[in-house]
């Protein structure tokens, strides 16, 4: 069975394998809700991180809208945007903006028809003919935007997106599909490595076609890339895919494509058989992702902390000369009630378009978000260590202290997490070890109050009119000694009786003999339980104790000699009292004896009794009875005298033969503290141990001389007594075969 001191442990353990559990994905929704939530938080604590490369947003905001009228405009003037960026010496335009429809063409429809007109007309104008030919080239807005994008020398990245959910292509012919894809290929990532077949079939983001830029668009840029975003299960971004599959071939987002643009750099993803997406490389610098391709976002910040250029100030040209130049632009719209909304961890309202800044500004930084490989490992770590060493503390402390370093490790290990997410970037697992390290408190605890309280509250109740109260609080420590069965341990049995109590009872009615009895159980039972004693039972006037169980003492039988000569002194005073009141005055008899004895909860699992059994209680017992015979009031055997301290007086009396044992045993009286006592009680006991020698030499003159003189010295003396009344005896009958051992004939 496990000690009380290690149940704690075995509870933080169980609460470890049971945080590991529900650790592994997928994990609980609930936590892994929270997780995601603890990541917000990191960002907010970390605060706002200013970009690190010149890179601005070009926004179609409620400025621009109010210059230049209600979105969306018309491409003529984006076309005239793109060129003044260009003109601006920007190094690239990413378009958070897609044209998928071509124009209606109202006005170049109809200038067609008149040409045709004027062309089968018999009166011929040349000159009126090259005018519509300009109207014509003039209204088509989808050529002037697509030799717009071909002529910029700033380097234009297209986007586009993908559908997603239910396969609504029915309607596309094939051709008609052959032609999307033929339009995205610009985001096509044509350098992908497998380790292995297996790896071809591994589950990437999948989408069943994409809505690509009208053809004259798509033609115009060797650049583009998709503008999806996906929402984890809050609604907030926090991961932008890298790829997107679609029949077989993976497409980049603008991002990446912005920055491939930028640096001139090929994009490339490694697939492995086991992880999924293994690498994805900007050239030679490698860009930490998940399995799926994911990239976690490194936000700088809220909205606006990349520089915003309302467009209306480009098209107007009211911005700054040169401000433009070698920027990376991303363009899109930000103006209330058109743009894109999105959750971030900084904000509920944060415009898509910016989230592309960032992660363009972060891969360019090589400043990442990212969960590293050995961060399942160190939160296991984390759970264990966290647990475990709570489930220590608690183990060998209160819960005041527990709590006190719960909140420390929980403390210690938020901020720990923290300082790495804001150094290094490493996202490490917080929600399950500060989860699995408040279940083991709380399992703890619980179980210490509703287990252990409900325990010691049992201990109290019956134990407290028995034991000391330290002794009351050894058991409360460690309850465990007071399970049904025994255990064998040293102790010093105590058995007491009143000389004579049947007589004094008979004299007396029921309620004096009630008040006398409860008054000197008190007075007796007090001084055991000063002296940490057990009292076991009481049988009428009889008191039944015993040293050394359940609690531990440093000397057992010494402290037992020490509580009977105190009991002793304190009725010599209560016999004063008594007499002066005219009452009995009652002397008790007391057996002590040390060895070895059975003490535990012996009884039913319903009703137990805390008692002790064995033959050092057998012999305790009959030493008690054994004062009888020479007129003294405490006896010990030899095993509790060889243990005395030196201020303790002790005098030899017999060897006797106790009724049920096969071995003598020698039997001492026990005199008192040495300080107390008298010369003449001194010089009678040394007359007494010279006569007790000559006794066991069979010199019974002798000794009868010398317990003569014993007299002289302690008048009452009833050894020395009953030793003449035996010495009498043996000279007129001498014993055969003396060995100076005494046999009981009675108990």
């Amino acid at each position: 069975m496990l000690n009380r001191k290690n149940r704690p442990i075995f509870i933080s353990f169980i609460v470890v394998v049971f945080g590991i559990f529900i650790y592994f994905p997928p994990g609980i929704s609930f936590f892994n809700l929270m997780e995601l939530k603890t990541v917000d938080l990191r960002f907010i604590s970390r605060g706002t991180v200013k970009p690190k490369n010149n890179i601005a947003l070009v926004t179609v905001d409620e400025k621009s809208i109010d210059f230049e009228g209600r979105w969306p405009w018309d491409r003529k003037k984006m076309a005239k945007l793109i060129t003044k960026i260009s003109d601006g010496g920007a190094k690239v335009l990413g378009f958070d903006i897609g044209f998928f429809d071509p124009d209606a063409k109202i006005a170049v429809k109809t200038a067609e028809i008149i040409k045709r007109r004027m062309e089968y007309s018999k009166r011929k104008d040349p000159d009126l003919i090259d005018y519509v030919d300009n109207i014509i080239k003039e209204a088509d807005s989808d050529t002037i935007l697509s030799e717009s994008i071909r002529k910029s020398k700033t380097k234009v990245v297209s986007g586009y997106f993908f559908h997603f959910g239910e396969d609504n292509s029915g309607h596309l012919s094939k051709e008609q599909k052959l032609i999307q894809k033929k339009n995205v290929i610009g985001s096509k990532i044509w350098n992908v490595r497998y380790d292995s077949e297996k790896a071809r079939t591994f589950s990437f983001i999948t989408s069943p076609f994409p809505e690509a830029n009208i053809p004259s668009v798509s033609k115009a840029t060797q650049y583009s890339g998709f503008f999806n975003m996906f929402v984890d299960q809050d609604g907030a971004v926090r991961k932008l895919p890298s790829i997107i599959e679609n029949e077989k071939s993976l497409y980049a987002p603008l991002s990446l494509m912005i920055l491939k643009a930028y640096k001139d750099q090929n994009i490339q993803v490694m697939i492995t058989e086991n992880y999924g997406v293994e690498e994805v490389r900007l050239g030679a610098d490698l860009i930490p992702t998940d399995e799926f391709g994911r990239i976690m976002i490194n936000y700088r910040g809220p909205s606006k902390t990349f520089e915003h250029i309302s467009a209306t100030d480009i098209l107007r040209d009211r911005i700054k000369p040169g401000s433009l130049k070698d920027k990376i632009l991303l363009i899109g719209v930000t103006a209330v009630g058109v743009y894109d909304l999105r959750i971030t961890p900084f904000e509920n309202n944060f415009p898509g378009l910016e989230i592309h800044a960032n992660v363009v500004d972060s891969v360019l930084s090589k400043d990442y978000m990212y969960r590293p490989e050995w961060a399942a490992w160190f939160d296991i770590a984390a759970m264990v260590f966290g647990c475990i060493v709570l489930g220590i503390i608690l183990a060998f402390s209160g819960s005041t202290a527990g709590a006190f370093a719960a909140i420390v490790m929980l403390t210690g290990h938020i901020v720990f997490c923290q300082y790495i997410f804001s150094s290094t970037g490493m996202i490490l697992n917080i929600v399950y070890p500060v989860f699995t390290m408040i279940l083991t408190y709380v399992s703890i605890v619980g179980y210490k109050y509703f287990i252990e309280e409900g325990q010691k509250r049992f201990i109290k109740g019956a134990f407290a009119t028995y034991l000391a109260p330290s002794v009351v609080k050894q058991l409360l420590d460690q309850p465990e000694k007071l399970e049904l069965g025994g255990q064998q341990r040293e102790i010093t049995a105590f058995f007491s009786d009143v000389e004579g109590f049947t007589k004094i009872s008979e004299k007396l009615t029921a309620t004096e003999l009630v008040d006398l009895l409860n008054e000197f159980l008190t007075d007796m039972t007090d001084i055991i339980l000063h002296h940490k004693g057990t009292v076991d039972k009481f049988e009428g006037d009889a008191i039944i104790a015993f040293f050394g169980a359940p609690n531990d003492l440093e000397n057992q039988a010494d402290t037992a000699v020490r509580a009977s000569i105190d009991m002793q002194m304190k009725l010599v005073e209560k016999r004063a009292v008594w007499k002066k009141e005219g009452r009995d005055e009652l002397k008790m008899r007391i057996g002590l004896c040390t060895g070895l004895a059975v003490v535990g909860n012996m009884g039913s699992a319903s009703r137990m009794d805390y008692t002790m059994m064995g033959d050092t209680v057998n012999t305790a017992a009959r030493l008690e009875g054994v004062n009888k015979i020479y007129g003294i009031y405490s006896l010990i055997g030899e095993t509790t005298r060889e243990r005395l301290a030196d201020d303790i007086v002790v005098r030899e009396i017999d060897k006797v033969l106790v009724v049920g044992k096969t071995e003598s045993i020698t039997i001492y009286e026990i005199i008192g503290y040495k300080k107390n006592l008298s010369k003449d009680v001194m010089d009678g006991l040394r007359v007494f141990k010279e006569a007790i020698e000559k006794y066991r030499e069979g010199d019974f003159s002798s000794a009868d001389d010398l317990f003569n003189k014993v007299l002289a010295f302690l008048p009452d003396d009833g050894p020395s007594k009953t030793f003449m009344k035996r010495c009498a005896d043996y000279k007129e009958n001498p014993p055969d075969d003396w060995e100076g051992i005494y046999s009981m004939q009675t108990k």
